[in-house]
């Protein structure tokens, strides 16, 4: 018995993820549950595991795009590894017509007679009613087991409805209305002679002796040629025919990314205007290499760009300056960092002395914490600490809950776990979901100032800095002190500027005094 492993839902405004790598090769031996291959969205990274033990054959590549319940492999129960369904029309194509050899078996039929009622399916928690967007089968229409029949719209993501069993589709729904969660769409009738499952794999019958290229291939499948929700989208905005798009993804699907390069060949296929008189410009001659290399933006980088960009136009961002002296800090670390370890395990950093005055500033200043949500602003009388990590593969914010009720050593273990986990790209949604205030260290890598943009639908951010000796004055004498400016970006719309900077000061006479996180004064 073999089994199809999909895509899984990994979130409510999630509908297509990359396969970054197989874990498990083609044809491997695997075991129940055991990791198979990694699975990347534009919020994480994530495992896919073997719903059975057996036999592993991949349908995705490394690299594609898929949509969210789409098949990515198959798991064969016991036997030897099945031969892929392509290999054979490939192979046979070139020297003879493919109708002269073995016949393909037909797949198994259902039997006549049974209805099923296909519903709206529970697409997420804060979800009660979708719209139908459009029908991809018409009624009346022959349809296979898992077909796409139907994009439904919520207010956050679009996603496809798939039979639940071939036969012949009678429609209920019309385009454009809004159904709620569990309402029936349409049905499906068995018949005689309907078959299980698309034909993805029967060659064509019709091909002589040319040779079979890798579009003909999928031409016989369903998701040959149809674009995924984002890309129809796209392809619909600028009028594209998706009939002149080649598709990349899974069985020959239309990606966001076969729309986009569409856009942009779409101007060459206009007439070509003659060629004018005027003599083409001569390269200037440069001494050197000057080699240009192009990379894909990963899901995770195109996310943070898009975030960045809607902070700065969606927010009144204001940013307020201060500087503290860390001679004090850096003094009582410098005392008890040997014993620190020995009790708790971990190093005694700078992260956990800002993080205790950062929650200790915000009792007092609770609008700092605070967030606009519609037409109101919700404070929160915890403090959920996001801490800004660089990761391999770009910025990721992880969330310390509760910061409020934590000792040094709790933070600091908490901040080693997850650093460990961004490096490691292991970092879950629930980690980097929701935080009520951010920290980011631009020090370490040698920031002397900067203006840190605001972690939405936060509405302030404290920049930490490098460390750096500077001549102060202090009771009227010129000194030498380690001194590190701080950086306060907040929503002007939440947060007035007495607010932002009475909280900056008070951070500051926490960390120059930290006395005051121990007596909380």
């Amino acid at each position: 018995m073999s089994l199809e492993i999909k895509v899984p839902p990994v979130g409510e405004s999630i509908t297509e993820v990359t396969l970054s790598r197989w874990i498990k090769k083609d044809g491997d031996v695997v075991a129940m549950d055991e990791v198979i291959a990694e699975l990347e969205s534009d919020k994480a990274t994530f495992e896919l595991t073997a719903e059975q033990a057996g036999t592993l054959k991949t349908i995705a590549k490394e690299g594609d795009t898929i949509a969210v319940g789409a098949p990515v492999c198959i798991i064969e129960d016991g036997g030897a590894v099945p031969a892929k369904p392509t290999a054979a029309p490939v192979a046979e194509a070139v020297p003879a017509p493919v109708a002269d050899k073995a016949p393909v078996a037909a797949p198994a039929a259902v039997p006549a007679g049974k209805t099923i009622e296909v519903k709206v399916p529970p697409v997420g928690e804060s979800i009660t009613e979708v719209t139908l967007s459009r029908w991809l089968k018409k009624d009346g229409d022959t349809v296979a087991m898992d077909e796409a029949i139907a994009e439904l719209e919520s207010d956050k993501a679009t996603f496809e409805l798939t039979a639940e069993q071939p036969g012949t589709l009678k429609t209920i729904a019309k385009e454009g209305d809004v159904l709620a969660i569990g309402a029936v769409v349409c049905s499906i009738s068995a018949g005689a002679g309907v078959p299980l499952a698309a034909p993805v794999a029967q060659p064509a019958a019709a091909v002589t002796a040319t040779p079979v290229s890798a579009p003909a291939q999928s031409a016989s499948n369903y998701a040959s040629g149809t674009p995924s929700p984002a890309a129809g989208k796209i392809l619909a905005e600028k009028g594209v025919d998706p009939a002149s798009v080649s598709g990349t993804g899974v069985s020959g699907r239309i990606t966001k990314e076969d729309a986009l390069n569409a856009q942009k060949s779409a101007p060459a296929a206009q007439p070509a205007k003659p060629a004018a008189a005027a003599p083409a410009p001569q390269p200037i001659a440069v001494a050197g290499a000057r080699n240009e290399r192009h990379e894909k933006m990963s899901p995770l980088r195109k996310t943070v760009a898009k975030r960045l960009v809607a902070v700065k136009n969606e927010t009144a961002m204001l940013t307020t300056f201060n500087e503290v002296d860390m001679s004090p800090i850096m003094e009582l670390r410098s005392k008890y960092k040997d014993k620190f370890k020995e009790k708790h395990g971990v190093g005694l950093g700078f992260m956990s002395f800002f993080t205790k005055a950062v929650c200790e500033a915000l009792k007092e200043w609770p609008a700092v914490n605070a967030r606009i949500e519609g037409e109101e602003i919700i404070y929160s009388d915890f403090v959920d600490v996001s801490i800004a990590v660089s990761a391999p593969k770009g910025l990721v914010v992880p969330v310390i809950r509760n910061a409020e009720a934590m000792s040094l050593a709790d933070i600091e273990k908490a901040v080693v776990v997850l650093a460990g986990k961004a490096r490691e790209n292991k970092l879950s949604l629930a980690e980097m979901t929701g935080g009520t205030f951010t920290i980011t260290n631009g020090g370490v890598f040698g920031s002397m100032m900067s203006t840190p943009i605001i972690n939405s639908p936060q509405s302030a951010i404290l920049g930490m800095h490098n460390i750096v000796e500077r001549p102060v004055a202090v009771n009227g004498q010129v000194v030498i002190r380690p001194m590190m400016y701080l950086a306060l970006s907040y929503d002007h719309r939440i947060i007035d500027g007495r607010e932002s900077v009475s909280f900056l000061v008070r951070v500051k006479q926490l960390l120059e005094d930290p006395a005051r996180l121990l007596l909380g004064v």
